[in-house]
């Protein structure tokens, strides 16, 4: 099996965060991807290849502070499709690996410079990390509880789903478009610029006059009771989102509160506290498994919330194989599936 994308070549000058991720969703998924790391690198999983979003990879020692790696680099980029990125602006052009160098070597070659502040504004040069990204972007400010600080999700947002994601989707339209021209481009992929673009509904509502500019007082950022977590008799936790009216009645049905006027009218939002302590109550009086046999079959948009330790046991991550275990790692399987071209094994050794 080679994987939908067979052919492509990408040269990822090694980093951490969006630049490695979208290496591996190109990599998973067929694409060559020779990883250029200096000789003092040090990877998240150790020297053993226990780091996930390596894998797939081939692997080439340079430093590229010698003009040796550097015509090295020059070479590999010649017959490749496109480069990964992501340090400060202007550093590739000191390292003489500009994009008027490279694109004059390879006038198809697709560059994709992923930074967080991106590679021109006054913040461009300055250090940063994903939670500054997405503060800045506007995205941190809608996560978090009535009344508190912001509470950030991980990396996901600004690493992962803003960098790397739009990274990977940047190289393939202008690989593309690369074919279809004969022209290769820059890419000035900002995890900025992500954050903001995946905050698009969070801005429209606020636009539309449906979203209130401030924390845990809108439909789906903790306020409405019917789309929340909560507590079960066991200390573990489920997830609800039941929006729409057939999903909540099915709900209050489970519940044996279809007929309680309190919870049937749920349009006003000065009663939803009151119901969420109600509900609150309910879910303590059961463990979240005997839960999950009232409700994980049905349309109430339920959920268990499940550990890291958890999730790949579950049946329907086990039916669907969202888990793999390669040389003993158990890591998500790659991701979007192709039922017509399957993505090939996953490899965690380096070649």
């Amino acid at each position: 099996m080679a994987g939908v994308l067979e052919g492509v070549t990408v040269i990822e000058l090694a980093g951490i965060g969006p630049g490695p991720f979208a290496g591996m969703m190109l990599a998973d998924h067929g694409a060559r991807v020779i990883r250029i790391e200096r000789p003092d690198f040090e990877r998240i999983g150790g020297p053993h290849g226990r780091d996930i979003v390596n894998r797939n990879r081939e692997i080439m020692v340079l430093d590229l502070k010698e003009p040796e790696a550097v015509a090295r680099v020059r070479e590999l980029v010649r017959k490749a499709d496109a480069l990964i990125e992501g340090y400060r602006p202007g550093v590739l052009e000191r390292l003489g690996l500009g994009p008027d160098v490279l694109l004059e070597d390879n006038p198809r070659i697709v560059i994709g410079r992923m930074t967080g502040w991106g590679q021109k504004g006054p913040k461009a040069r300055l250090a940063g990390h994903d939670i500054n990204y997405i503060a800045l972007s506007g995205a941190l400010h809608t996560y978090g509880r009535k009344g508190d600080k912001p509470t950030f999700p991980v990396n996901v947002v600004g690493d992962y789903g803003g960098g790397g994601m739009m990274l990977a989707f940047g190289l393939l339209a202008g690989i593309l478009s690369a074919r279809a021209t004969g022209k290769g481009q820059v890419i000035d992929c900002a995890m900025v610029d992500g954050a903001a673009i995946l905050s698009s509904m969070t801005y429209t509502l606020f636009a539309s006059g449906m979203w209130k500019d401030e924390r845990g007082v809108n439909i789906l950022d903790g306020a409405a009771p019917y789309y929340e977590t909560y507590e079960t008799a066991d200390g573990k936790w489920i997830s609800l989102g039941s929006l729409e009216r057939p999903f909540y009645a099915q709900l209050l049905d489970k519940l044996g509160l279809s007929d309680d006027p309190e919870f049937t009218d749920r349009a006003d939002e000065a009663n939803w506290p009151r119901l969420k302590e109600r509900f609150a109550e309910i879910f303590l009086t059961k463990t979240r498994d005997e839960w999950c046999a009232i409700m994980e079959d049905t349309d109430i948009c339920f959920a268990p919330v499940l550990s890291l330790g958890e999730a790949p046991h579950h049946p329907h991550n086990v039916a669907r194989e969202t888990f793999i275990e390669v040389d003993g790692i158990t890591q998500p399987a790659p991701a979007p599936r192709f039922l017509g071209t399957p993505a090939p094994p996953v490899r965690m050794k380096s070649k």
